[in-house]
C-alpha cells in the first residue's frame, strides 16, 4: 500500500508577480523561506511557509495562460485554510480590501466558511477549526 505522510507543498503560477508576493506575504501573512530568480526561464520561484506545517511555492513564468473558470474548471478546485474565528479572518481581509464572499454555513458539518480569490482569481477557501 502507497504510505503518503502529508501534502508537501502547493505550487500556485502567478501573472503578477510582485502583487501574488504582497498577497501571499504581507495580506495572508506567509513566511518567506526562500526566493531565487532563474533567470534560464525568466521566473521566480517563491517558498512560502504557511504557520510553519504546509509550504507554498509561488511561481512566475512569463505569459501563463489564465484559469479556465472558477471554480469548476477540470483540476485544483481551490485552496482551504482552517483558522481559529472565522469572523475575525473575514473582519481582515474585508480591512485589507480584499473583497470576501458572505460567511456560510456547512449544512455537513455546522461549520462557518468563506471563499476569496487571490490576484489570479484562484479561489481561497477560510473554514472554521
Amino acid at each position: 500500500m502507497l504510505a503518503i505522510n502529508k501534502i508537501h507543498h502547493i505550487a500556485i503560477i502567478c501573472s503578477d508577480y510582485p502583487t501574488s508576493k504582497k498577497f501571499y506575504t504581507e495580506i495572508l501573512g506567509f513566511n518567506i523561506e526562500n526566493e531565487v530568480f532563474r533567470a534560464e526561464r525568466e521566473s521566480y520561484k517563491l517558498d512560502l511557509s504557511v504557520n510553519g506545517v504546509y509550504q507554498i511555492e509561488l511561481f512566475s513564468f512569463p505569459n501563463p495562460p489564465a484559469r479556465p473558470s472558477r471554480p469548476e474548471a477540470c483540476g485544483l478546485r481551490h485552496l482551504a485554510f482552517e483558522v481559529n474565528d472565522i469572523q475575525e479572518t473575514h473582519d481582515y481581509l474585508t480591512g485589507c480590501k480584499v473583497a470576501c464572499e458572505s460567511i456560510r454555513v456547512d449544512e455537513f458539518t455546522g461549520k462557518s466558511f468563506f471563499f476569496i480569490s487571490d490576484p489570479d482569481g484562484l479561489p481561497i477557501e477560510f473554514y472554521e477549526k
